[in-house]
């Protein structure tokens, strides 16, 4: 059976493993080309271990207070401040979202008064991932609001403006009051800033091991680009899966299926959701960017997780290993339907 096994999983932890062998970790790296690699593992609802193996330069050694850019999984901390507002009462998930923000781009579409937060945390709102991608570099809605998938940062994007003007803060201001303070989190940031100890930074990398220019954005993105630790996502992590600060209501509207993605796969509010047919949900969202490759996994019911951050285009080749370690019969299947077996 498929069923999460809590005490077997600990146990596997507790035994040797791959991954408490450093020297054949590091090794295993070098081979796949990965110059750093994050690891954090959620155990009973807690952060039980984190490990950071590689170097951020030859031989500067990584520590496990590494600095990521984690591309998209800026998306489900913009979607958890959603969420917390809306817990609240201060904002309502289908309310049309033009009540609060325009884009000029699509101000004379119709479209524009059928588009809410839903849509956009489940990706459906009709917009291609970047309006820089389109033609005439604008935004456009390709399908009416709430009829499809199609993944979208700009959809995240549009929230953040939503929620700026109608709060009169910045998304890094929001997200401080609603999720950074309130669980400790001191190291993550929504943009570069004086703050930032560039010493700690996992610059990413190419297939070829040739590093990317740094780019240091100074203001808030929605979709992408927040700067974290393994420590400081992993309590994100935690604190999501034990549902602080969200009410039943939208704790359970955001483990809901909204929308297939895959076979065997449905993006929620903010999050992905695996059907692993064993009562379990699995919520996950992955993120990919030049230079980064990561991913997250967590276990509401069995109060277990995984995070894994890498700094190279082709990170992705080592989370099967990982995800097969530490996720064992969920991994695997994590991995066929991933793979579309």
């Amino acid at each position: 059976s498929l069923s999460f096994d809590h005490q077997e999983s600990k146990n596997n932890l507790s035994k040797f493993s791959f991954f408490d062998n450093e020297v054949e970790i590091e090794k295993w790296l070098v081979e796949n080309k990965v110059p750093t690699l994050g690891i954090g593992v959620i155990n009973d609802g807690k952060l039980q271990q984190i490990k950071v193996f590689g170097e951020l330069k030859k031989g500067n050694k990584a520590p496990y207070n590494t600095i990521f850019n984690v591309a998209s999984l800026t998306k489900p901390i913009t979607a958890i401040v959603t969420l917390k507002l809306v817990s609240l009462g201060q904002w309502n998930l289908d309310e049309p979202i033009y009540n609060y923000w325009v884009d000029q781009d699509i101000a004379k579409d119709s479209n524009l008064k059928k588009l809410t937060t839903r849509h956009i945390l489940s990706h459906q709102t009709g917009f291609s991932n970047w309006r820089g991608n389109n033609n005439d570099g604008k935004l456009h809605f390709e399908f009416e609001p709430g009829t499809k998938y199609q993944y979208s940062g700009e959809g995240l994007e549009y929230l953040r403006k939503a929620l700026e003007r109608k709060f009169n803060k910045t998304l890094d201001q929001l997200a401080n009051d609603l999720i950074f303070k309130p669980i400790n989190i001191s190291d993550t940031e929504f943009f570069w800033s004086k703050k930032t100890d560039e010493s700690r930074f996992a610059i990413g990398y190419n297939n070829e091991a040739v590093p990317y220019e740094i780019i240091k954005n100074k203001s808030a993105n929605g979709a992408d680009d927040l700067l974290t630790t393994i420590e400081d996502y992993g309590k994100f992590l935690v604190s999501v899966m034990n549902s602080e600060g969200l009410s039943k209501k939208v704790f359970d509207d955001m483990t809901t299926k909204q929308v297939e993605t895959k076979k065997g796969k449905y993006f929620g509010l903010g999050f992905e959701i695996y059907d692993l047919w064993n009562g379990e949900i699995v919520l996950s969202h992955g993120g990919s960017d030049k230079g980064v490759q990561t991913i997250v996994f967590i276990f509401p019911k069995s109060k277990q997780g995984l995070i894994i951050f890498t700094n190279v285009d082709d990170g992705y080749k080592v989370f099967e290993k990982i995800i097969n370690q530490y996720l064992g019969e969920n991994g695997k299947k994590i991995i066929q339907i991933e793979l579309g077996k």
